[in-house]
């Protein structure tokens, strides 16, 4: 089955290059060897030309918080991939930048003999202007395609501004999508001319990575001009490790995940935002699995289409609860930053949030607290220090605690613009799922984003929802938790 027409973007108005010696894909953001939409499409196209494929994935050291956090999750990823693509009917080229600018004078330079160019659709605005400029530099065609979840992103006709309207437009067309997955092996059977070697110029002046760098190695990492402060973490990146994750989730936690998903302490979730933030897992292949344990068939569906958020699907109500999560409310977020450039600025908020909020920007707030006492967790609150340790100790917030997180930000902040920078500069640099549309649609939601409107109207947030410790503490079990992540004296 051929990748579909509407995940794929032609760039530039050049034509693939018939003498080119290979064709090129540029893995950005869709970083694994299977289940990825824009590796079948390059695949596709080096069979109709019969040329070799050169798959030449990057790691950027001028990424916002590029970090020893960020890079040893990113390498474990890429070294899987080696793996991967050893011994498969394709040359993989692992390339870690090492000072700004590279990436982009690469692959410029590997233009000049490709076929023709695919890569990558990330709705991000540095991503989005980098493929933009580099269809423009380059001689040949240069396509770029969606592999970012069930929904094609294009598939949308218009702007969605909460779950429950996307989730009345899926259950009416998400259907059709789900039965289009991408190969979970778009090499397997793939017969391919080799590519004996790129050219000297290649090799010599953007060297691949080495055995050590993909491994990790400290003194490595140390040479690149990236944030050495945030410092690795033992959770590992990669397919492997997110197979292993999703398997776990499905045989351990699933059954349990509508019952206590909201309970710190009980841990149910998934854990696998990391994985889908870094493109090592694809969301095809966890829904499939999912619905391959339920024993699901699309005549399960439902014939509503009024927006509910279970009982669509047929499934258990486990089930039901962590596809919402996954589809719903995690592509509402890539939507948005598709359809939209604002997506982490106060200007992005809906109208009545940036009116309220302003309306009550001199408000006297509680306490003030810096962006380094944030940092630190040296805050009066141990529920909110015990989740800001957590982040900067794991590189993950439980998902209900994230949102009390970013309240109290919001709560203890000079203005609601110091707040969001706050919230996106923290979870930017600390998670290992930051820098990520669905993280950018998490901290838009604790300003209004995707919510309405609240009364009676509080101090600091107006109609903004309002959430305390206190109440948190009230609904969910949180003195283990606390005990568990409290800052070290």
């Amino acid at each position: 089955m051929p990748v579909p027409a509407i995940r794929i973007e032609t760039l530039n108005g050049a034509t693939p290059r018939a003498a080119g010696r290979y064709v090129l894909y540029w893995m950005n953001a869709t970083r694994r060897s299977g289940w990825n939409f824009a590796l079948q499409r390059a695949v596709e196209h080096a069979v109709d030309l019969q040329r070799p494929l050169l798959v030449v994935e990057t790691l950027s050291c001028e990424r916002p918080y590029a970090n020893l956090r960020h890079h040893h999750f990113a390498l474990d990823g890429m070294a899987d991939n080696a793996r991967g693509l050893a011994g498969k009917p394709a040359s993989y080229y692992p390339f870690v930048e090492n000072r700004p600018g590279r990436i982009a004078s690469l692959l410029t330079e590997l233009a000049k003999e490709a076929c023709l160019i695919v890569c990558d659709l990330r709705p991000l605005r540095d991503s989005l202007r980098e493929t933009r400029e580099l269809a423009r530099r380059v001689p040949v065609l240069l396509e770029r395609v969606d592999s970012n979840g069930i929904l094609p992103l294009k598939a949308a006709d218009r702007e969605f501004t909460t779950a429950h309207s996307l989730r009345r437009f899926m259950q009416k067309h998400l259907l059709a999508h789900l039965q289009q997955p991408p190969l979970a092996d778009p090499l397997d059977g793939v017969n391919l001319p080799p590519l004996p070697s790129l050219p000297d110029t290649i090799s010599g002046g953007w060297p691949a990575a080495d055995r050590a760098l993909l491994n990790g190695k400290r003194q490595r990492l140390a040479q690149l001009p990236i944030g050495q402060e945030t410092r690795p973490l033992a959770t590992m990146g990669g397919s492997a490790a997110a197979h292993a994750a999703l398997e776990v989730f499905l045989r351990e936690h699933l059954a349990l995940y509508e019952a206590f998903r909201n309970q710190p302490q009980r841990d149910v979730t998934s854990g696998l935002s990391p994985y889908l933030r870094r493109g090592h897992l694809a969301s095809h292949e966890i829904v499939q699995k999912l619905l391959d344990m339920q024993g699901w068939h699309p005549a399960d569906l439902s014939l509503e289409t009024r927006g509910r958020r279970s009982g669509w699907w047929g499934l258990s109500a486990s089930a039901e609860a962590f596809l919402d999560q996954l589809i719903t409310w995690r592509e509402l977020g890539y939507l948005f930053c598709f359809k939209r450039d604002d997506y982490d600025r106060f200007e992005g908020l809906p109208d009545w949030a940036q009116a309220t909020l302003e309306a009550h920007s001199q408000d006297p707030r509680p306490y003030l607290y810096t962006l380094r006492q944030l940092e630190t967790a040296q805050t009066h609150d141990p529920l909110w220090n015990a989740a800001q340790m957590q982040l900067v100790r794991e590189g993950r917030l439980h998902n209900y605690l994230r949102m009390l997180w970013g309240k109290k930000i919001l709560h203890w902040s000079e203005s609601p613009r110091q707040a969001l920078a706050a919230m996106s500069e923290l979870n930017d640099r600390f998670a290992l799922d930051g820098c990520d549309p669905n993280s950018y649609g998490g901290i838009g939601w604790v300003m209004g984003r995707f919510d309405r409107a609240w009364g009676p109207q509080r101090p600091v947030f107006g109609k903004i929802r309002y959430m305390s410790s206190r109440n948190t503490a009230r609904k969910v079990t949180v003195d283990g938790y606390i005990q568990r992540y409290a800052p070290t004296p």
